[in-house]
């Protein structure tokens, strides 16, 4: 497996490669320190992950509003349909949990929705920040992050409440 750092405006981006395909980004120092050294992860700048940075520098530009990479991650059959859902949500547009669960057809699973989201192993390829409160709050991003959650959303256009 492979990885490299983007600097994000958001701080650093780690992006995790494993056989062609993205597998992982994530914000934090520590458990990506703790990961590195588990999976033996070597920091090199292969295409695909030149191509990311590439698509990230465009968004965070506001030059891009789809990512064209190959993603792959693994979860139940639940999450792998949010994070189908969240994918749908448009450039610019948010849903609330309610929204998604609705979409995958599953109305009570609101909370469910919450923490598929949290699992969501591509933050950012997969719009997860595009999800917020009905109140049109913020709600947990990467966990507590809703200060990088309220970043994307501005970025985007996309209006919220911050409590």
């Amino acid at each position: 497996m492979y990885y490299t750092v983007y600097n994000a405006p958001i701080g650093e981006l780690y992006i995790l490669e494993k056989d062609g395909v993205i597998i992982e980004v994530m914000f934090d120092d520590e458990p990506f320190i703790a990961k590195k050294q588990a999976a033996n992860l070597k920091k090199e700048d292969t295409s695909v992950l030149r191509e990311a940075k590439k698509q990230l520098h465009e968004y965070f530009h506001g030059d891009r509003q789809v990512f064209d990479l190959p993603l792959k991650q693994s979860g139940t059959s639940f999450q792998e349909q949010v994070w189908e859902a969240l994918s749908a949500i448009p450039y610019g547009e948010s849903r609330t949990y309610a929204d998604i669960a609705e979409a995958i057809g599953n109305p009570k699973a609101v909370r469910a929705i919450g923490q598929a989201n949290r699992r969501n192993a591509l933050p950012i390829f997969i719009p997860c920040h595009r999800v917020i409160g009905k109140d049109r709050s913020l709600t947990g991003y990467a966990g507590t992050k809703t200060d990088m959650k309220a970043v994307l959303l501005e970025l985007e256009g996309i209006p919220f409440v911050q409590k």
